[in-house]
């Protein structure tokens, strides 16, 4: 009975002694490092390319929607009024244009014709009177004076002549090419200014550039909405991430590519991210002092790590947390 007790009392002591060993091997080997984090994810701003009026908001917050779905109207009297103006403007180059291809009307090319015509019979006579003048001059009827004022008239009357003839070869002949080009410029200028406003006017309906599930909507029916000022604003949680900072002594263990197991406290699961992205942070960012051998202080890198299959219900702003060993 006694060697009974001396062995369980061993036993006892044996085991006592294991476990006090044990607990403080445990006790004194280095605690895994938790790297506090959260989620991230894409987000778009819904916001229109000119100012107006809020008309309305067709979304609620929380709402998933498609994209290019409809998100809200803008009231733009203004730009209304300018395409009317540009439309104006369009018709008035277009008519220009439209003159200088056609060149003068029939009736305009007819009383050139005659102008000319009239000139032409006015040189014709003059040019008789003056070899009859010229006739005189030389049988000493008439002065010499007399001669040189009807050579004069002569070449008066010629060039009356030539420039009638000129006008009228111009009515006929229309607008130069030159001109006709440059109609036809100021045509599309103008067109182009219509183009230009009638995309502003549709612009009045804004659409979603992306799928997601709107997450805020900044203004209301009536409010006045400035140029590229976010109205809504959609987020994209299939395009999600984990965001968190490592020291650069850690860094070996999130190369890019690398795997590792994430803990989200909210969805109390565990899920395996991907390293996608390594950066350094800015001066600004905490430095941590080492010790005095090594003689150098340690920077702060971002990581941002995507989860390598989807995962239900994740939200942005969620709490992660790493274990580093």
């Amino acid at each position: 009975m006694g060697k009974v007790q001396s062995a369980l009392v061993a036993v006892f002591v044996v085991a006592v002694g294991s476990w006090v060993g044990y607990s403080f091997w445990q006790a004194y080997q280095p605690k895994p490092l938790l790297l506090q984090g959260q989620i991230e994810a894409q987000q778009y701003n819904v916001s229109s390319k000119i100012a107006g009026r809020i008309n309305e908001v067709h979304v609620v917050k929380g709402q998933q929607v498609e994209e290019d779905q409809f998100i809200f109207s803008l009231l733009t009297p203004e730009i209304n009024a300018k395409l009317v103006q540009a439309k104006a403007g369009q018709s008035a180059a277009d008519a220009i244009a439209d003159k200088a291809r056609n060149g003068a009307r029939h009736q305009e090319v007819s009383a050139a014709e005659d102008q000319w015509q009239r000139a032409k019979v006015q040189a014709e006579l003059l040019t008789t009177t003056y070899r009859r003048v010229d006739n005189l001059f030389r049988g000493g009827v008439l002065a010499e004076q007399k001669r040189d004022e009807v050579a004069a008239q002569l070449k008066a009357a010629r060039l009356q002549r030539d420039a009638a003839f000129e006008v009228y070869s111009m009515a006929k002949d229309g607008a130069r090419v030159e001109d006709q080009r440059a109609a036809d410029g100021q045509a599309r200028m103008a067109a182009g200014v219509v183009d230009e406003v009638e995309v502003y006017a549709a612009d009045k309906k804004v659409f979603s550039p992306h799928a997601g599930e709107v997450t805020g909507i900044l203004l209301h029916s009536g409010e006045l909405a400035p140029q590229g000022f976010p109205v809504v604003t959609v987020m994209d949680m299939d395009d999600a991430w984990a965001l968190f900072h490592v020291r650069e002594d850690l860094l070996k263990n999130f190369t890019k590519g690398t795997e590792f197991e994430v803990r989200i406290p909210a969805l109390d699961t565990t899920e395996t991210f991907r390293v996608q992205y390594v950066s350094v942070m800015g001066d600004f960012a905490t430095w941590r002092a080492t010790n005095s051998e090594t003689g150098f202080d340690m920077r702060t890198f971002e990581v941002e790590a995507r989860p390598v299959t989807k995962i239900e219900h994740l939200r942005a702003g969620m709490s992660i947390v790493v274990e580093v060993k």
